[in-house]
């Protein structure tokens, strides 16, 4: 779980198109494989990249596919149809072999006119976004040397920190227009900021500086040594984010089709399937026996770096299992440890490769490691404990029908964030048109840490509803009084973890208990468990 709070900060500068700009007669792709998939739940979209004339993207919604077509942020994407952000597609596609990203993204944008008949026009609507001002008119940044690329790069964590000490995230910039850090900051902390930041400061060229602040979810933890995001900026650069509902340049659908219509015969024969995405880099051994601690680094570059992480541990990684009870493994596995260095591209100077996102540098662990250590498997179901959501006491709203289906992480539109007032109720989850079966699939990327496999829904609540749930991360709940030495369920407790009353930590079942009137427990169920048949104790050379 540690890699899913891995801060990175990077700008990329890509060479897109004008917003809105429309070409109804612009560049297509010589032959395409567009499909209905089906919806992965905890993965998102992957793909958007260009090699040998093959472009591919993966689990995309609709939402995504305009908004890489258009080069725009998801956000403003509005009107259209409920299902939006619920269907997820597949596009494979075929192009010249000299063809750049910019240039598909222009492709896939006469591909949605013409297998969706997708129609959008540009207009300005109001959207709440994070003003960003200079307090007192004067920052407290430095004008850039212009000796460093431009840029802002997360400083290294110490691998062991201090005892007792919560470390603060840190970011080192160099220069930086207010326009570029603006449109940085809600991509690299949306936890602290779900809406866009809008660049008001009126300053002119580009400035280096260093921004020290402390994560969201461990600001309770921290204590009096924390301090938000939005306090580090306004105290060490000067500059204050207010909310305010602004005249935003926006995308809006007019309509679209929810079914492609249909490949053409020579799909299979000119675009047959990929093989699993491999590194072109890789090296795996042993762990020296005088490292202490293990760490993993992996970038959106491609490079991936490990230290000291037990065998089970990359396999729970690779294959995205969350819970133990989903595989079953030797048990040595949990002590040998490796370290890896891996890269997805063997040339690390092409900076037309866009990021690579976790979960194709997943698939290229798997097949990584079954290739090293000659991994057989098989999956079969067994008895497994899993969430079963019920609604004995309903508080929901109706949710409009004509609204789009999301869940999101973050306050509703023009409601203030309970967490500015309660930091140790740090996750906060609002979902909109939602069935209770669509909550309860999704839970298992929304509730990190405490849904570990898929939840069933038994409310028998019919049609879409609108809520918010405010809880603390499991972190903090599992360090109360009462738990296991596992941090799982108090025992007796129907699979429910209680309140730490002391630190005012609320768990998950309880919030939903408490402000929706809905029961999340522990129940056993069929569930498939991936099982080991074969696995090398040394990998090979």
């Amino acid at each position: 779980m540690f890699l899913r709070s891995l801060l990175v900060w990077t700008v990329v500068l890509l060479s897109i198109p004008a917003f809105g700009q429309s070409a109804p007669a612009g560049p297509a792709f010589e032959i395409a494989d567009v499909r209905v998939s089906d919806r992965q739940i905890n993965v998102g979209v992957t793909g958007n990249a260009i090699r040998d004339g093959r472009y591919e993207l993966h689990n995309a919604t609709m939402v995504d596919l305009i908004r890489i077509a258009r080069g725009v942020d998801a956000e403003k994407v509005l009107g259209g149809p409920s299902w939006l952000e619920l269907d997820r597609y597949t596009v494979i596609a075929k192009a010249p072999p000299a063809t750049s990203v910019q240039d598909a993204r222009l492709m896939l944008r006469t591909l949605l006119a013409d297998r969706f008949k997708l129609a959008v026009h540009e207009d300005t609507r109001p959207l709440t976004a994070f003003a960003m001002t200079v307090v007192g008119g004067k920052p407290k940044m430095k004008e850039a040397s212009g000796s460093a690329p431009s840029g802002c790069q997360a400083q290294q964590q110490p691998q062991q920190p201090e005892p007792g000490v919560v470390p603060k995230l840190t970011a080192v910039c160099r220069g930086m227009t207010m326009a570029a850090f603006a449109q940085l900051l809600p991509r690299a902390q949306s936890v602290y900021l779900p809406n866009p930041v809008v660049d008001l400061t009126g300053l002119q060229g580009t400035w280096d500086f260093e921004v020290s602040f402390t994560a969201r979810p461990l600001l309770a933890q921290a204590g009096s040594d924390g301090i938000s995001l939005f306090d580090a900026l306004e105290k060490q650069l000067g500059l204050k984010l207010e909310l305010k509902d602004m005249p935003t340049s926006t995308l809006v659908v007019d309509s679209v089709e929810r079914k492609p219509t249909a490949n053409s015969p020579d799909v299979a024969k000119v675009l047959p399937p990929a093989p699993p995405p491999e590194f072109e880099v890789a090296t795996i051994k042993p762990t020296s026996p005088d490292q202490k601690g293990a760490n993993a680094r992996i970038q959106p570059t491609g490079m991936v770096n490990v230290v000291g992480l037990p065998l089970k541990q990359l396999i729970q990684l690779a294959w995205n299992l969350q819970s133990d009870e989903l595989l079953d493994i030797p048990k040595w596995t949990e002590t040998a440890r490796f370290d890896l260095v891996a890269r997805a591209f063997a040339s690390t100077t092409n900076t037309d490769q866009p990021p690579i996102e976790i979960d194709t540098l997943r698939q290229m662990l798997r097949t990584f490691l079954t290739e090293r250590f000659q991994i057989k498997t098989h999956v079969e179901n067994r008895e497994i404990n899993g969430y079963v959501l019920s609604a004995p006491k309903a508080r929901l709203t109706k949710a409009d029908p004509a609204s789009r289906t999301r869940c999101t992480e973050g306050p509703a539109a023009n409601t203030a964030d309970p967490r500015n007032r309660n930091p140790i109720l740090s996750r906060l989850i609002t979902c909109q048109n939602m069935t209770m079966a669509q909550f309860a699939e999704r839970l298992l990327s929304l509730a990190n840490g405490y849904v570990r496999v898929p939840a069933v829904d038994a409310t028998g609540l019919e049609g879409g509803w609108t809520f918010t749930v405010n809880f603390s991360p499991i972190g903090l709940v599992q360090s109360g009084p009462g738990r296991g030495g596992d941090g799982g369920p108090v025992p007796g407790g129907g699979g429910a973890l209680a309140a730490s009353e002391p630190t005012g930590a609320l768990s998950l079942p309880e919030a939903l208990d408490r402000q929706l009137g809905l029961k999340l427990e522990l129940q056993k169920r069929p569930m498939p468990v991936l099982v080991f048949d074969h696995i090398a104790e040394k990998p090979i050379e």
